[in-house]
């Protein structure tokens, strides 16, 4: 279903980071909406199941990264990827960065590699596994970003998150209410992982409030023991 004022936000937003939508795009973006919320009446991907408040909440919530991304080709793993928001949205207005999707949920996994065949998306696979064998694998030490929304509390994030980074890459997390709490829950964590202060910075979007985007710089190199196994670190941050 086609929302003109929809596309002009999604616009506005790409426009803020220096890129122009094309139409097909656009398409695109429309086209995982409609297979995401058709999956949700199957399975729980999503609570926002309103067509309209979705093009605000899931699609231009993840466009409001873009401004914070690097220029040109990048490298980028989402963090319980989930339903797919924010790794594919940015997989389709960011076509030539390298884009992974971590999803420990067969379920929800098998649902993002469908996605990205039927959209037809180049550059972007799915992992399978949990954050914290994915920490400990090939991917430490290689990227440029890594993202995580409705995952987890900050603590956890920096120790599953920046051990993925290399020096000078950055963690982007979308917090709501509780940011500031969190920041401070997180600060020896931030400090083990050899993370930078928390840059946060506000989000604007139409009907929602107390969006933020947390950035955390790495700094430095990682100590082999993290991320934790979850085993060890379950209910225990740092």
């Amino acid at each position: 279903m086609s929302n003109p004022s929809a596309h002009d936000l999604w616009r506005e937003l790409a426009r803020k980071a220096g890129r122009e939508l094309t139409d097909a795009q656009i398409q695109q973006l429309e086209r995982y909406l409609d297979l995401l919320l058709e999956a949700n009446t199957r399975m729980n991907l999503t609570r926002i199941v309103d067509r309209q408040q979705a093009e605000i909440q899931h699609i231009g919530d993840a466009l409001t990264l873009l401004p914070f991304l690097p220029s040109g080709e990048f490298s980028l793993a989402d963090i319980g990827s989930g339903g797919g928001v924010p790794g594919i949205p940015l997989a389709i207005v960011c076509p030539d960065a390298e884009i992974v999707l971590i999803e420990s949920t067969n379920k929800k996994a098998v649902f993002l590699r469908s996605c990205i065949d039927q959209l037809r998306l180049k550059q972007i696979n799915v992992s399978p596994v949990r954050a914290e064998e994915a920490g400990r694998g090939p991917l430490r030490n290689t990227l440029d970003v890594v993202t995580a929304r409705a995952v987890g509390e900050l603590a956890f994030l920096v120790e599953w998150g920046i051990p993925l980074l290399h020096k000078g890459g950055k963690l982007l997390a979308m917090k709501g209410a509780r940011a500031a709490q969190e920041i401070e829950d997180a600060r020896k964590a931030i400090r083990i992982l050899n993370g930078s202060t928390p840059q946060v910075h506000p989000v604007n979007l139409p009907g929602t409030e107390h969006h933020v985007i947390v950035e955390i710089t790495k700094l430095g190199g990682n100590d082999p023991r993290y991320p934790r196994p979850a085993t060890i670190a379950k209910g225990r941050p740092l």
